[in-house]
């Protein structure tokens, strides 16, 4: 889960639905079943998400598109756990694929590396 929205107060449906690669009736529907979510609205209806509301929705798509958790598991973990303890569990997903991101290039790095050397001592 890569959400890479700019810096700005408010996040329209089609962005936050963007960032997550979701479609934006699975947000509304987050919105509805999850008590924590609350955008703001314009004039028009519109949905203005803060990035509280960003912080929310990575805590839901953490819970239950990667670890599996049914809708009901994942208020459940959200209220027993806390938004925070959630949230710093996602950090620490994130930081492990970023390592491993990284060891997989320095692999591909050093078997390209052999393949050069070979080639040289033939």
């Amino acid at each position: 889960m890569n959400t890479n929205l700019p810096d700005k107060l408010y996040y329209s449906i089609g962005e936050v639905a963007k960032a997550f690669d979701v479609n934006a009736s699975l947000i509304r529907f987050w919105e509805k079943e999850f008590d924590i979510i609350h955008p703001k609205k314009n004039k028009k209806g519109n949905r203005l998400f803060t990035k509280n509301d960003i912080e929310c929705f990575k805590n839901i798509y953490y819970l239950v598109k990667v670890k599996g958790y049914t809708l009901e598991g994942a208020k459940q973990a959200i209220g027993k756990k806390g938004i925070d303890t959630t949230t710093e569990e996602i950090d620490v997903v994130k930081k492990l694929e970023d390592i491993k991101n990284e060891l997989i290039k320095l692999k591909m790095s050093f078997d390209e590396f052999g393949t050069h050397q070979e080639t040289k001592l033939e």
